[in-house]
């Protein structure tokens, strides 16, 4: 292995330490701020507080699993699980997600019920509870801001934080409105602006995760641009079986057939074209050296596959 693939390795290690203790320190805050409203909603009566309360409980379990998630992508690759667990990132991604679509759901419908039933609460103790858990979710949002592009499982951490904001700032709308106007029905009024905020974002994550449990192309990858730059590759005549599809986040890979001429089978040239071929589609598609497999086959051997895609 080159110093600088160790290289690599390292640096990657370590932004896997510093996300890990970014989300641990965002879940302690998160179940800090969690105590305060529950706290606050027997103190106040409020049952916008206590709901919220319970969206914070449904984040801290999701921010437990991309916990769990973040470490399990560190372990070593074994012979049983040649890519380790780096799907784990993937798995928490779509548990995080299917929980943020329940929210949304049930925010939702309980929006709804309000609107027809509000009930009573005591605005000033919203109104203060509501900036404990605004001011907790901002220090939250900070601390993940810079990492949530990292991987699907940072970016649900990072959805599941901003949408405890929007909780918080819904919290706070609704007990100014109460307060100066008397109108109960404003809390419904902004929970419903909260569902319909929350649930946009969850499908476009959940259409994230299936694309990476469905090997989908990965997002950013033309196939037909590959082949165009794989046959501009001298000595290859045609390719097929060609496959990409992504193990998680910034992971790609690759794996083609490639038809090359015969002569290359008994001239010795097929290491520089394996070379050659790697080179192309890291220098163009960033798909690094190690994770792009080809097949190489003289013209005749066509004959004994069935299908090619």
């Amino acid at each position: 292995m080159s110093p600088l693939h160790d290289h690599d390795h390292g640096s990657a290690d370590l932004v896997a330490a510093a996300d890990r203790r970014r989300v641990a320190l965002v879940l302690t805050i998160t179940v800090s701020v969690l105590v305060a409203e529950v706290i606050g909603a027997v103190w106040t009566g409020s049952l916008a507080l206590l709901a919220d309360a319970g969206h914070m409980l449904t984040d801290a379990a999701g921010l437990v699993m991309a916990l769990v998630a973040a470490h399990l992508v560190t372990r070593a690759p074994t012979s049983r699980r040649t890519w380790g667990y780096k799907r784990a990132e993937t798995l928490a991604a779509a548990a995080q997600a299917l929980l943020l679509l329940g929210v949304g759901i049930y925010v939702l419908v309980e929006g709804i019920r309000r609107l027809v039933e509000p009930p009573e609460v005591t605005s000033s103790g919203m109104l203060i509870f509501g900036i404990v858990g605004l001011v907790g979710n901002a220090v939250s949002i900070s601390l993940l801001a810079g990492s949530r592009g990292t991987n699907l499982n940072l970016r649900a951490a990072f959805l599941e934080v901003l949408n405890d904001a929007l909780g918080s700032v819904a919290v706070i709308v609704a007990a100014v409105v109460i307060t100066t106007t008397g109108w109960t029905r404003a809390d419904a009024v902004v929970s419903l602006l909260i569902g319909v905020l929350i649930l946009p974002r969850t499908v476009s994550l959940l259409r994230d995760v299936g694309r990476v449990l469905l090997e989908s192309t990965p997002a950013g990858l033309d196939l037909d641009d590959i082949r165009t730059h794989i046959l501009d590759v001298a000595h290859v005549q045609s390719v097929h079986d060609l496959h990409a599809s992504q193990i998680a986040s910034g992971l790609p890979v690759l794996t083609a057939h490639v038809v090359v001429d015969d002569e290359c089978f008994y001239d010795g040239h097929l290491a520089r074209l394996l070379d050659d071929l790697q080179t192309c589609v890291a220098t163009h598609f960033k798909i690094s050296v190690e994770h792009s497999t080809f097949q190489f086959e003289q013209a005749t051997h066509t004959e004994h596959e069935t299908s090619h895609h």
